[in-house]
């Protein structure tokens, strides 16, 4: 199916970013009349995303996020990615509370909070060439 609108965004990985993305993310998704809440769930899950691409792919050393929203009648996918460091273990990423950066106090639940706020996320990552993370979510209060 293809999307009703659909946009693409690249921006410096840096922190004071990750606030813009998740209005970017929320201002394009409103198209569509979610609800707040359902909004709040996508702030949240980019917000985890364009963070974990800066500070575990990019180490916050100089580079770029690339963010693509494709819009779809009922449903946003949104895309994150990055040409940063890459994950090893996705499988081991994925497990609430492991993190690469014990030592920076993170809290390792990035990829646990991305599948609890949106409906299906997949990641696809190859050691020095980056990562991928693909985010979907069905917003009820506009399926007919």
């Amino acid at each position: 199916m293809q999307p009703i609108n659909e946009m693409k965004l690249e921006f410096s990985s840096k922190s004071s970013n990750e606030s813009f993305a998740r209005v970017v993310a929320a201002a394009f998704v409103s198209q569509i009349d979610p609800t707040l809440d359902e909004l709040a769930d996508v702030k949240t899950a980019v917000s985890e995303a364009v963070t974990n691409a800066i500070i575990h792919g990019y180490e916050n050393k100089p580079g770029f996020v690339k963010m693509i929203c494709k819009l779809f009648p009922d449903t946003v996918e949104i895309t994150i990615e990055d040409q940063g460091i890459g994950i090893e273990d996705i499988d081991l990423a994925r497990q609430p509370l492991y993190t690469s950066k014990p030592d920076m106090d993170r809290s390792g639940m990035g990829f646990t909070v991305m599948e609890n706020f949106m409906d299906k996320v997949e990641i696809e990552s190859e050691g020095g060439k980056g990562t991928v993370v693909r985010m979907y979510k069905t917003f009820k209060s506009v399926v007919k």
